[in-house]
Order: structure tokens, then sequence, then C-alpha cells
């Protein structure tokens, strides 16, 4: 049975395996990756506007890895319309770096749970293998933690090197040209990102329960000391 440093530290670590699990999920599974604008630019043709009627024609834009929205202003009103990127919109992205982003961020999940689940034992038990200890912790958190950095690198490179905002905002645009005025990161995406630093934290406390605390020591009654002078007595 590990001794009471051990048994907080570790599950400590636990509880930051499970939520660098969830806060992946959930970035896996919103549609706040990217938020933008974007620029109805026929509408604007059409018409010749100028500055101050720009407005007028100017929509925002969000998605994620699976789904998404966007709401069009051609002049014609507000037209909102729900993005799906699977099965079809996909094909028109770079497919391969897209599914990338997504297998390694699964991974990611996995090997989460792994380190989740070695640090229970280890707080319930002293292994007796080096890779089921410490070592192991280490090993599984920066693979994890590598994972999900390849997810959130992959994605960046298809946003900025690939137009992929342009790309969602004009599939299936058969009479209208929309401009991406500008595109930001959104908070999904740095969920992933937080999850890369939650497992950095794991191995920090994984490192600090190799700290030894002193024991408490008990002092031990002074006994009497007996003089010639007692014995006399």
């Amino acid at each position: 049975m590990p001794g009471l440093w051990k048994r907080i530290t570790f599950s400590l670590a636990s509880v930051l395996c499970f939520g660098s699990a969830v806060l992946l999920v959930v970035a896996l599974s919103t549609e706040r990756w990217v938020a933008g604008r974007i620029l109805c630019k026929t509408g604007v043709d059409i018409v010749n506007a100028s500055d101050p009627e720009l407005e007028q024609f100017i929509g925002d834009i969000y998605y994620g890895l699976f789904q998404g929205g966007k709401t069009k202003k051609c002049g014609l009103g507000n037209r909102r319309s729900k993005i799906y990127i699977f099965p079809k919109l996909v094909r028109t992205l770079n497919s391969g770096l897209h599914m990338m982003v997504i297998l390694f961020l699964l991974v990611a999940v996995g090997f989460a749970l792994v380190s989740l689940s070695f640090c229970i034992y280890n707080a319930r038990k002293v292994p007796y293998q080096s890779i089921k200890g410490h070592k192991g912790l280490y090993l599984w958190n920066v693979i994890a933690a590598l994972f999900g950095a390849l997810g959130v690198l992959c994605f960046l490179a298809a946003m900025r090197h690939h137009s992929l905002t342009e790309r969602v905002a004009n599939y299936r645009e058969n009479l209208f040209l929309l401009s991406v005025l500008d595109d930001s990161l959104d908070w999904s995406f740095w969920l992933g990102v937080a999850s890369i630093g939650t497992h950095v934290a794991v191995c920090g406390v994984v490192a600090m329960s190799r700290i030894k605390l002193p024991k408490p020591q008990n002092k031990k009654p002074e006994e009497p000391t007996v003089s010639a002078l007692d014995l006399l007595y």
C-alpha cells in the first residue's frame, strides 16, 4: 500500500488525466474550432456597395471537425445554413490532413485513458514493474501530449496553408462568391491545447510523488537518572 503522499499525488494525477480526456472529447464534438466573418462579394459587386454599405453584406461562419454553420448576407436578408463536413464536404478539403487531425486526437484520448488507469493503479498499489510505475506514467503522458500536439498542428496547417475557411464557406455556393474577411481559432481549438498542458501537469505531479516527506519523530520519554545519593535512601 503506497503512503499517504503518493496516494494524494496519484489521485490528483488521475483527475488531471480524466480532465484531459474530457477536454479532447468536448473539442472533437463541438463546432467552435474556427469562427470568422464572410463577405458576399457577388452582392457587393452587383450593387457596387461602398464602405458604409458593406456591413449589410458581412455574415459569419463557424465550424469544427464534423459540422458548423454560417450566416450569409447577400442583400436578401440573413440566410442561415448548417455545414456538415462529412461525407461530401471533406472531399473538397485536404481530406487526408483532416482525417489525420481526428485520428491523432482520438489516439491522444486513448493514451489519456491508459494514463488514467495507471494513475489509479499506483494510487492503490505499489507497482512491481517500472513500466507500471513512474516511468510508464511519463511514457503514456508524453505520447498523449505528442499526439494531441500533432492533431493541433495538422489543423493549423489545414487552416493557414490550405484555405480551409474559404473552402468551407464556398461549398455548394453556385450563385454567390463568399470572401473570408477574417477567421480566428475559437474555444474548441484551445480545449485541445489545454489538454496538452494537462499532460505536462501530470508529469509534474508524478515527479512530485517521488519527494520523500520527513516522517514525524516521536520523542522517547526521558528516563529518570539515578544518582549515588538516591541509592543511599
